[in-house]
């Protein structure tokens, strides 16, 4: 979680700050971690573009959530993805999450990089 997100959270629960939810958010990749302050090298170029992204229902038995639905990052150009965020814009905006990916994926410029559904898990713990 970032600190952007963190301090939201704390305001909102424990301040009775007001709903500030986003109105959608978005799946963005990384070529290395983005870190707290969402400041690490998102990819660029190409045709790559953050996409928006929506998700179940949280477990109320584990404080896990997933994604609902496949998520297509097209005409990406030659990195290696080894990170992933969630903002609150299609660009620029605030990280919300962020986490290392499973295995890091080396694509070739021109490639496309599938999420299926219920692929990216975000827990709370």
């Amino acid at each position: 979680m970032s600190d952007y997100l963190e301090q939201k959270v704390l305001d909102y629960v424990l301040r009775d700050q007001a709903d500030w939810a986003p109105a959608s958010v978005h799946l963005s990749l990384h070529t290395a971690n983005p870190g707290e302050d969402g400041t690490g090298t998102e990819v660029s170029g190409s045709g790559y573009a953050r996409q928006a992204i929506t998700f179940n229902a949280a477990h109320a038995t584990n404080g896990t959530i997933d994604n609902s639905s496949e998520e297509t990052f097209t005409n990406m150009p030659g990195v290696t993805v080894t990170h992933i965020g969630i903002w609150d814009n299609s660009s620029g905006g605030n990280l919300l999450f962020y986490g290392a990916v499973d295995t890091p994926k080396t694509v070739t410029a021109g490639d496309t990089i599938t999420l299926a559904a219920g692929a990216l898990d975000i827990t709370l713990a």
